[in-house]
């Protein structure tokens, strides 16, 4: 008993120790994380890609039912029968019971389809359906992608925001020091040691702020991921690349063929062509051949009854077709046709949202870019600006005010600009998005 009791307690260990490298890895996997690594483990986890990827193989194995009707179809009965009484039949005027009482079938049945519309529209729709299952999984993919990077560049963002204001803070810090020196030596009086504080304080608000933002931005990345809340995520990305990497060609034109979602419409509307050609084909009979062997056993005496067995086999063709269904065929017929063009419309909509969606991402586009170029350089000019105030501060011609708002200034500054940064990259992204060359 002690034996088994310390063989599960070690084998408990094992699991734990395995489980809980295994968490390691999990959580030190992403503590450098880039982009296109974090959007990769997304497309790889997400739930919405993984439901994606099993509807594509629910989607095989209907498919694989549907075209194993072109196989032969065996079937085999089998009946055992006792009779308390004979069955009665009127024989020459008079009523005579006649049969066994004991009676046994064991029958084999093949069939093979030779035309069948329902086969034949699987065998036609096959590979679309096919196709339309992995286009339904590229369009979450993209979707997933688009939603990952919009959310790692917001995580970006409100890390950068804490930077600056980590930088303003020391700024601030120093500047205090200074205005309570000015103050105690008689050089100023107490309203600018005040008003350093009244900075200094809402910097820290700020910067505290902005830490709890980066957790709940953090999780939610996370959560789009498919990736633990548990598990630790850091991070990497380089300022110079992104900058250079914001930059995008603006005189592209639109191809609707690379959207997914011109793609998919066009897949459906071969999808209709087969149906109108499936209700068209219902006037065509439906033909199979059958093969039949049955083996009969008859016997009064329950114990011999299989001791006599009569066969019959035989073998045909089923020819079927309905003759009038009061004009059902016709109908559906015309529906089918009706469906068929309305995605014709379907495709002229997309178009045209197509048209709309880029030109309203291009244009807001082409604003960020120009409100980035003009920040950037506002930030060395405001850095330049604040430095110029703190010395003229300190060497006693400027007013401490004017120190407080340069470094206001300084701060907002650089805030808009890698608000502009990230703002620019996420709405490249809906350029790239609009004209489909997004892929997955």
């Amino acid at each position: 008993m002690r034996r088994t009791g310390r063989f599960i307690f070690t084998c408990l260990s094992a699991l734990c120790m395995v489980s809980a490298h295994a968490q390691n890895r999990t959580d030190t996997v992403f503590a450098d994380a880039t982009l296109p690594a974090v959007v990769q483990y997304a497309i790889t986890h997400q739930p919405a890609i993984q439901q994606a990827l099993l509807d594509e193989a629910i989607t095989e194995k209907q498919i694989q039912a549907r075209l194993a009707d072109w196989y032969p179809q065996v079937n085999l009965a089998y009946n055992l029968q006792h009779n308390f009484e004979l069955p009665v039949s009127y024989f020459n005027g008079a009523y005579v019971r006649n049969g066994t009482l004991n009676s046994s079938l064991l029958g084999l049945n093949v069939t093979q389809n030779i035309f069948n519309r329902d086969v034949l529209l699987a065998s036609r729709t096959a590979n679309d359906i096919r196709l339309q299952t992995r286009q339904n999984t590229s369009f979450n993919k993209i979707d997933v992608a688009v939603n990952v990077s919009k959310a790692f560049y917001d995580v970006l963002l409100t890390q950068q925001q804490v930077a600056v204001l980590v930088q303003a803070i020391t700024r601030l810090e120093r500047s205090l020091k200074d205005a309570m020196s000015q103050y105690q030596s008689g050089v100023a009086d107490k309203t600018d040691y005040k008003r350093a504080t009244i900075a200094l304080n809402n910097a820290r608000s700020q910067r505290k702020q902005a830490d709890d933002l980066i957790v709940a931005k953090l999780s939610y990345l996370k959560q789009l991921m498919g990736l633990s809340d548990s598990a630790s995520l850091k991070l990497r990305y380089d300022t110079a690349y992104m900058e250079s990497d914001a930059v995008l060609d603006t005189t592209a034109g639109i191809r609707y063929e690379d959207r997914i979602e011109y793609r998919i419409l066009q897949t459906q509307q071969r999808l209709q062509e087969a149906n109108v050609k499936y209700y068209k084909s219902s006037y065509v009979p439906t033909i199979s051949a059958f093969g039949n062997y049955n083996m009969s056993f008859l016997s009064n005496d329950f114990a011999k009854t299989y001791n006599n067995g009569f066969g019959v086999s035989n073998i045909g063709i089923t020819l079927g077709m309905p003759i009038f269904q009061g004009n059902k065929r016709v109908h559906q017929i015309r529906q089918a046709e009706l469906q068929y063009k309305r995605v014709d419309w379907d495709i002229a909509l997309l178009k045209s949202r197509v048209s709309t969606q880029y030109a309203q991402a291009l244009a807001v586009y082409k604003g960020n870019l120009y409100n980035y170029h003009a920040l950037k350089e506002n930030v060395s000019l405001a850095d330049d600006v604040y430095r110029t105030l703190d010395l003229q501060y300190k060497s006693g011609i400027k007013t401490y005010l004017d120190v407080i708002i340069a470094e206001s200034d300084l701060r907002t500054t650089q805030l808009n600009y890698y608000n502009a940064l990230f703002q620019l990259l996420q709405s490249k992204l809906d350029v790239q998005r609009a004209l489909g060359t997004i892929q997955y």
